[in-house]
This record gives C-alpha cells, structure tokens and sequence, in this order.
C-alpha cells in the first residue's frame, strides 16, 4: 500500500473498505476494497474522516486483510457451516444446521497467540441452532506478512479448528427407581422434567419403567431398554451414598464401563456417566435435575445426542465454570455456567 492525499486519489485503487458510521442509522462500507475512486467520492471519502487514503501497490510477500482473513477462514471451517463474505476485513462462521459447536481451544489459542490476527468463537461445547453465527476472524494491519499466516497454518495443523456435530433426534428410555415412586408414595416428578428438556431437540422416549431400590430389576430394566433399541438410557433416583440408593451399581452391572461418577458442578454433583460397548450412553442422573434449573444434565446433554463421548477429562475440566448461580432470570446458555477456558 501506500499512503496519498484524498484529493490526489483519483484513479486509484481503494485497498480496503471505507465505513461510514452515522450514529443509531448505519455502520457500514461507504466504498468496498478494489472501488476505483471518482471525482464525486473525494467529497464523500472527506466528510467520513478520510484526509488521506492507502491505495493499492503490488507486494508479493504481502497479503490483504480480506484475503488473509480468507486463510484464517479456511483454518476453521469444519463441515456443517458457511462462511460470509468479507465485510471490512472481516469473515464470520455461520450454522447450516442444529448441532453441538466444538473448538479445538488449545491449537485455537497458539493462533491467536501469533499476534496480529484474531479468531472469536461461541462457547465450545454447545449447542446452537441452524443460522447461529459461530466465530469471527480477522487479521488486524490492513496488509500482513504472507509468512505471518504461513505460520498460522503451522500452529493450526491439520483437522479444521471448529466442528458442528448434528444432534439427531435419540430413541431414549427411563427407569425410575425408589420405593417411594414404586409403591406409590410420592408421584414420578422426574420423568416430565427429562421429556421437556429432550422435546427441545426432537427426542423421543421410547420406553419408561419403575423399579423399586433392588440393584438386579434396575439392571435388567436397563438391558431391556437397549435390547428393545433405545439409544440412551438415563436412570433417575438413587444416586447419592445412602445405603438404599442402588443405581450406580445397578449401571455397573450391565457391563458399562464408568467413564465418571460425580461431577466438579453444582447442581448435579453425583452424575454418573457409563457406556456400553456399542457406543450407547447410560448415565445416572442425580436428583436435583428434576427441580434445578440447570444442571449438569444441560452440560452433558448435547454431547450425549451428539455422539461425542463424555470423558473423565471432561467432566474434570468442568469445575471452572461449573457452579450455576442460580439466577432469578435464567439465561441459560446465555451465562458463565459450563465455560470455563
């Protein structure tokens, strides 16, 4: 680029757009990069601030802004996502489908770290919604080092930096257990409470049993959960230490293999996630879902629709963040509950 006099700038190429901010009416480009520039614009190009314009002059071992936000682009981009075109330098990320958003954050921060360039994202690990903007990316000087984003690429590697996983609509089943719901003694107030927060992404419950606190009826409710072809079974009731509660050994003795049992989150402490062989997801869930807001039930959801497995290094990183406040409006997933970097 270089640097000359607007009045002087007839004929000459505009290297990057020139935003007009008039204020609660527009901020927007008054002219676009590669805009040949007129007689009639220097009023325009001056009543916008612009005494002095850069114009365009070939640099081989340079790039754009918008052609380097291009290379940023193609570092992020994973499937089930479209990218916008350039806006003053500026490509954003945006949902072709529902689905669980994740960013590789560790590899995501060595770019960042590069200085002269930025890539913001959403939260990782949430869900968003077809349409939802994912991430924005630019570099900051109107023109780079074509060597800079080389070395972006190197801190990238290989896979792309963000995935939008589709959550398919589950089959899934319930076994509610305790003596006091077997017998009758107190109503089933959990079952609503899983079938509201699994209608919102489409599921179904394909099969709901009540089983007293006797470990063998709860393990052979679950096995007929999965021989019958549900796809995630979540066990309600019996969760905590007390000498009656016999669910985790009841998941235990189906075979699964425990992946974790209690949570660093308040509400939802003594989560216990398991999986089969094939891949199907049981999981104890602890009794302040049925009356909490949100628990840690909200955080492992859409992994569990999602198909990404929950880990015991997952569920570890989870204290920070992992304390709801509980708040009198809740604006889940709009808050700092589950984000901690």
């Amino acid at each position: 680029m270089k640097l000359i006099r607007t009045q002087d700038a007839v004929g000459q190429v505009l290297c990057h757009d020139i935003t007009q901010i008039i204020p609660g009416v527009t901020k927007d480009a008054v002219f676009r990069k590669g805009h040949i520039v007129r007689e009639e614009d220097i009023p325009v190009l001056l009543s916008v601030g612009k005494d002095h314009l850069y114009v365009w002059e070939n640099d081989e071992t340079t790039l754009h802004e918008n052609d380097a936000a291009d290379v940023l682009r193609e570092l992020c981009q994973g499937e089930n996502m479209h990218a916008t075109g350039p806006k003053e330098g500026k490509i954003e990320l945006v949902a072709d489908c529902d689905g669980l958003f994740l960013a590789d954050l560790e590899r995501l921060r060595a770019v960042n770290a590069l200085g002269e360039m930025m890539i913001a994202t959403r939260s990782s690990g949430f869900a968003v919604k077809k349409g939802d903007r994912l991430c924005g990316m630019r570099v900051i000087p109107l023109v780079i080092k074509k060597e800079k984003m080389e070395r972006a690429r190197a801190a990238a590697g290989g896979p792309p930096l963000l995935r939008l996983i589709p959550m398919p609509p589950r089959r899934y089943g319930v076994v509610t257990t305790g003596n006091e719901v077997f017998y009758g003694r107190i109503a089933d107030q959990f079952t609503p409470v899983l079938q509201e927060k699994l209608s919102e992404f489409g599921c179904e419950m394909a099969a709901h049993e009540i089983v007293g606190d006797d470990c063998e009826k709860i393990t052979a409710s679950i096995r007929r959960m999965l021989d019958g072809g549900c796809e995630l079974v979540l066990c309600t009731g019996g969760m905590s230490v007390d000498p009656d509660d016999r669910t985790p050994l009841a998941i235990k003795n189906t075979g699964a293999a425990i992946v974790g049992y209690g949570a660093p989150v308040l509400p939802g402490a003594m989560f216990l996630a398991a999986y089969m062989e094939d891949g199907r997801a049981v999981c104890g869930l602890p009794g302040c879902v049925m009356y909490a807001k949100r628990t840690i039930f909200d955080l492992a959801l859409p992994r569990l629709l999602a198909g990404v497995p929950i880990t015991a290094e997952w569920l570890a990183g989870l204290g920070n963040g992992g304390l709801c406040l509980n708040c009198p409006e809740c604006r889940f997933p709009n808050c700092g509950f589950g984000k901690g970097v």
